[in-house]
């Protein structure tokens, strides 16, 4: 919940979209919304918060349908609560969003750690969940499945984010250096992106403590699961093939998750499913190749569209 004129101004950038909260499982949801129709959701990664998806609102809108970018829990201007950075409440607080946008199910965009949620919500909540689009993350079991082979150090941010405190301090050194440091280095060599105004926006909104900590705790939350009982449940729970149609998009250059881990996340899709593998790309497709992505968003979204016409 933003707190000050500080924060508001951090975070509440202004566009063709209005800002607005949303009450949902417990917490205060900052949200920009933009057009009429069915709901999008669209669910930011790390480190960036709900401006990540400024290209694709407008188009969204544009073709008829009512596209809502949430900041997650901890992030921008949605609470930062103590806790609740579980894949449990994750999923909740998507559903708990569709639920006080007005909607009873939604299509979910997801990137990143947004993408994890995503993909969970779906499996847990099919109910609420039409369809699902998933940017630069594996299915959450293909995951859980890799990083218990010890590949710990080929998944991104996970390694250097487990120690307490010090990768915190890292993030907001410096007015937020490193925030642009993990953008240029994710991204594909040679991009345009991050360009100094998303640079600005995206180390300013990591000042916003303890933005740093609950960003890294579902990072955390993902490998002490591993080992412990709550961790072995999740896995359970979203161990059946999704039934609603998915669109996997995934850049060619993303060093985080290889196209090859991501790709295995066919095995858990039952549904319709679409493959999108992009060559300019590294982790942030939707930013580095903002047309090509949501081209193929909106391609997709049609078929969704005239399946239920």
């Amino acid at each position: 919940m933003i707190t000050n004129d500080a924060h508001r101004q951090t975070v509440e950038i202004p566009g063709p979209w209005t800002h607005r909260t949303v009450a949902a499982n417990g917490a205060q949801f900052h949200a920009a919304e933009m057009g009429d129709g069915p709901l999008v959701l669209l669910l930011h990664g790390f480190p960036e918060f709900w401006w990540a998806w400024r290209h694709q609102l407008p188009a969204l809108a544009a073709a008829g349908w009512r596209a809502v970018a949430l900041d997650l829990r901890g992030a921008g201007g949605s609470d930062k609560t103590p806790r609740g950075y579980d894949a449990f409440t994750f999923a909740a607080d998507i559903t708990g969003a569709i639920r006080s946008l007005g909607e009873r199910r939604a299509v979910l965009v997801g990137h990143g750690w947004g993408a994890y949620g995503a993909w969970t919500a779906a499996a847990m909540r099919p109910a609420h969940v039409d369809a699902l689009a998933v940017l630069s993350m594996p299915h959450p079991l293909v995951l859980r499945r890799h990083l218990l082979k010890g590949r710990l150090r080929r998944s991104g941010s996970l390694a250097w984010v487990q120690t307490p405190m010090a990768p915190e301090r890292r993030l907001i050194a410096d007015d937020g250096a490193h925030v642009e440091t993990l953008l240029r280095r994710w991204s594909a060599p040679g991009s345009a992106f991050p360009d100094d105004e998303a640079s600005r926006h995206y180390r300013a909104a990591m000042q916003l403590w303890p933005a740093p900590h609950c960003a890294l705790e579902y990072q955390r939350w993902l490998f002490r699961s591993l080992f412990r009982g709550d961790g072995r449940r999740f896995a359970k729970r979203v161990q059946d093939p999704l039934t609603m149609p998915v669109l996997q998009v995934h850049g060619v250059q993303d060093s985080n998750f290889d196209i090859e881990l991501a790709a295995a996340s066919r095995e858990l899709v039952a549904g319709e499913y679409h493959w999108l593998s992009v060559e300019a790309a590294g982790h942030f497709p939707h930013e580095e190749t903002p047309d090509a992505v949501t081209d193929a968003l909106l391609d997709w979204l049609v078929k969704q569209r005239d399946r239920h016409d």
